[in-house]
């Protein structure tokens, strides 16, 4: 007799370890292939002559896509798996990528760029896939490692700049094509598939998206179109952010210097989203979620500051980088605790609006910065959103805890 690699059993099949790393080895190229033009949008920018809006919107079109394919796709995954959902997604992703090296005119680059973000719906597949393969007391850890394929937007700015320097732009989305092919073989021959981890026929489209009329889900996508939302914005902001306000000049070599830095916020943003994950899975939820917050609010009072120097605001950024990391898998580890029978539809809708927010975020820094003339509106802005996570956060959460203590006490 086999055992039943479901998440109610105690222990871990061997396979779920395997599901693990292929599947936070895909999520990872998907999202270094997804956040593509932080880096070459930066030439792009002068050879196209592009307004700081123009900007925005160019970095922000693969996150449209890759945002609203991911209700679909989390359905999809509840109803066939994983393992094919997340195959078919990276072999169909090749074309478009490999074809943006052929684009010249603006809007060539945004029509393309909607093909290559269906990558970022990878997360929606991989969540509910790896959550099911683990114990519930383990999903939190077992949904941080594979987020941590976040990381991907850090890998872009070691890989990517190094590629335009040496052969051009154009070198990076054939190079990136060929990359997500050989990665689908290898998720392909690595995962496994587990007919229990399937939905059940008789369970509906509507009985899925159901959930969607929850002000408990709403909540929390809230919370992630600051942690994850805010995380992407930033991920394709920063780049072109260092490069002119520290780093000006017509020297290539800048590129990589402003891709480096802006790397000290996207790397420990994606890499730390596991222990995130571990911490969720030892405080809670909420507790996490909660100091989350706060840290973020310092960090970005003291990065709204105008005219910081480049030591501090990295600083900052790396700290903001560490908590946002811990908030994408809290916010995770709610939906693991209360809807273990709907991951798929339901992080979905989460991610779904995580991505929306990483995509209206760029626009906005860029109108921000035409209207103001100051560059650290972009974290002003940020600062703002954080507020009305920590205000909803306790009028709904944290008050109503007190309150409950408070009648128990006096009972």
């Amino acid at each position: 007799m086999t055992n039943s690699p479901t998440a109610s059993s105690s222990a871990v099949p061997p396979k779920g370890w395997s599901v693990l790393i292929a599947s936070t080895l895909a999520f990872t190229v998907c999202f270094m292939v997804w956040m593509m033009f932080a880096v070459i949008g930066v030439p792009l920018k002068k050879q196209l002559h592009l307004s700081d809006t123009d900007f925005g919107w160019l970095t922000a079109m693969p996150v449209l896509t890759g945002s609203l394919i991911r209700v679909p796709l989390g359905v999809w995954t509840d109803k066939y798996g994983g393992r094919i959902v997340m195959t078919i997604l990276m072999v169909i992703t090749v074309p478009g990528i490999w074809a943006m090296a052929w684009a010249t005119e603006f809007w060539h680059f945004l029509v393309i760029g909607l093909f290559v973000g269906l990558a970022g719906g990878s997360f929606s597949v991989g969540t509910p896939y790896v959550a099911r393969w683990f114990p519930q007391r383990l999903q939190g850890m077992a949904m941080g490692v594979f987020g941590a394929g976040n990381s991907g937007t850090a890998v872009n700015k070691f890989i990517a700049p190094a590629l335009v320097t040496a052969f051009g732009w154009k070198a990076v989305p054939h190079t990136y094509a060929g990359v997500m092919l050989v990665t689908a073989i290898i998720f392909w021959l690595m995962t496994a598939s587990n007919p229990a981890h399937i939905v059940p026929k008789s369970v509906t489209l509507g009985a899925q998206l159901k959930a969607m009329s929850d002000p408990r889900v709403l909540k929390y996508c809230q919370y992630y179109s600051f942690v994850f939302g805010g995380y992407v914005g930033l991920s394709l902001w920063l780049v072109k952010y260092y490069r002119e306000e520290y780093f000006k000049g017509d020297d290539p070599k800048l590129l990589a210097v402003a891709a480096f830095l802006a790397a000290c916020f996207s790397l420990p943003g994606g890499v730390l989203r596991a222990f995130g994950g571990v911490l969720s899975d030892k405080f809670g939820a909420h507790r996490t979620t909660w100091w989350v917050m706060w840290v973020c609010w310092i960090c970005l009072l003291i990065l709204s500051i105008p005219g910081l120097t480049v030591v501090p605001f990295t600083a900052a950024l790396f700290v903001l980088g560490i908590f946002m990391a811990f908030g994408k898998a809290s916010v995770f580890k709610y939906i693991g605790d209360h809807y273990p029978k709907n991951i798929g539809a339901v992080s979905g809708i989460v991610g779904l609006a995580g991505g929306l927010g990483g995509f209206v975020l760029p626009p906005m820094f860029g109108k921000l910065l035409e209207l103001t003339g100051i560059r650290s509106t972009t974290f002003m802005l940020m600062f703002a959103i954080v507020c009305i996570s920590l205000a909803w956060m306790y009028w709904t959460e944290v008050r109503r805890t007190d309150n409950v203590e408070s009648s128990d006490s006096s009972t």
